[in-house]
């Protein structure tokens, strides 16, 4: 490469030194564009597959998934029978999977999914304070799944005649 600067000018210094190893700078910036590319990719990945909960020392966060990514709204059950009296608090997970169960009292909880279209997943035994991440689990058909819908639910389906419909009294 012919470099069209005056040689004897401190600036022209640096750009023809510039011109003469233009293939190595090339080189470099190439590389660490890809890198920085890779980083990025790499973050984003990490991003979408763990998002993070922040949880204190009385709660149980997560996150939920299933084969094809986050679970959005399904409830997460944490139940505890180590207490005076049965205790189950239920959450709903977020538009990313995540749940955080709150203020719960120091015992052992069993923690689980349920949600439409789901079976119950299997229940994991911890603690308060720590991070428990569950799989969704999708019903093999719509019989098996209906056994875990909870009762407002199917009370929600009910239809109530009109007043016509009922004799004055």
């Amino acid at each position: 490469m012919v470099s069209c600067v005056n040689r004897h000018a401190p600036e022209s210094k640096l750009l023809s030194h510039m011109s003469t190893n233009n293939g190595s700078h090339r080189a470099a910036a190439i590389a660490l564009g890809f890198a920085v590319l890779s980083l990025a990719g790499y973050a984003g990945v990490r991003a979408q597959q763990a998002p993070s909960v922040s949880i204190g020392p009385d709660d149980v966060g997560g996150t939920v998934r299933d084969t094809s990514g986050p679970e959005a709204g399904v409830w997460v059950i944490a139940e505890t029978n180590d207490l005076p009296t049965r205790y189950i608090k239920i959450v709903v997970t977020d538009d990313r999977g995540r749940y955080v169960i709150p203020a719960l009292p120091k015992a052992t909880y069993d923690v689980w999914v349920r949600g439409y279209g789901l079976v119950d997943s299997p229940k994991v035994r911890t603690a308060p304070g720590k991070i428990v991440n569950l799989t969704a689990t999708p019903a093999p058909n719509a019989e098996a799944a209906a056994q875990y819908y909870p009762a407002d639910y199917w009370f929600s389906m009910l239809k109530i005649p009109g007043k016509s419909a009922f004799a004055r009294t």
